[in-house]
């Protein structure tokens, strides 16, 4: 996947979320759950992109 592309959906993503934020009346709870999920998502997006979870699965414990 290319570099803008990654870059875009990181921006459209930032994007979308301040607009929840800001223009959504909700709960104060409410939005930083839902802050913390979609970052939690956007790590995971991205470690499976760069190929970091084919290393995490060899790692035994």
């Amino acid at each position: 996947m290319p570099l803008l592309t990654i870059l875009i959906v990181l921006i459209v993503a930032g994007v979308l979320l301040w607009l929840v934020n800001n223009y959504i009346p909700m709960d104060r709870k409410i939005k930083s759950i839902l802050n913390i999920v979609v970052v939690i998502a956007v790590i995971i997006w991205l470690l499976k992109l760069f190929g970091v979870f084919t290393y995490l699965k060899d790692i035994t414990l």
